[in-house]
């Protein structure tokens, strides 16, 4: 089920038009509380809520979670079956979102569950290399000579 998440909260997608008004308003919800770290959407899960649900974007929960940086959250979406490999419609992947916003801890709980870093464009390891995260984090996503393209560029206040 397909969800939209942005501003038009209020206005399901032409997708999901069908649906109930209290369903529609129980996802909106459950991204919301994802989104804000509140582990009722874990409660939700369990009674049934598909764990990668996605908004009108391809956000899933996971992502949501992740890309607010809510360590714990993440962690428990995925011991629930959550994909750390999924890519929302953008073709961005969750554990670049992570790298990009700088939650290290969620990187690391992305990367213990089988996150790729070479997936999505750019992949986490690109996105390390463009915001100068370093070695540290480089060596956590497994970066090797050749994942770095040499017209990936770097982050201007870094190139100096």
């Amino acid at each position: 089920m397909a969800v939209d998440n942005s501003t038009k909260q209020d206005n399901p997608s032409s997708g999901v038009s069908s649906l109930p008004k209290e369903t529609i308003d129980f996802a909106h919800r459950m991204f919301d509380a994802a989104r804000n770290g509140d582990s009722t959407v874990l409660s939700a899960v369990d009674a049934g809520l598909p764990v990668n649900l996605t908004n009108a974007q391809g956000n899933t929960l996971l992502m949501l979670a992740s890309y607010s940086g809510h360590v714990d959250l993440t962690n428990e979406l995925l011991t629930r079956g959550a994909d750390p490999n999924r890519l929302n419609d953008r073709g961005q992947s969750i554990v670049a979102g992570a790298v990009f916003k700088g939650y290290d801890e969620v990187v690391h709980v992305l990367m213990k569950h089988g996150a790729d870093p070479r997936l999505g464009q750019p992949t986490a390891i690109e996105t390390a290399h463009m915001f100068g995260k370093g070695k540290d984090l480089l060596d956590v996503l497994g970066a090797k000579e050749g994942d770095i393209s040499l017209d990936v560029p770097l982050s201007p206040s870094l190139a100096k």
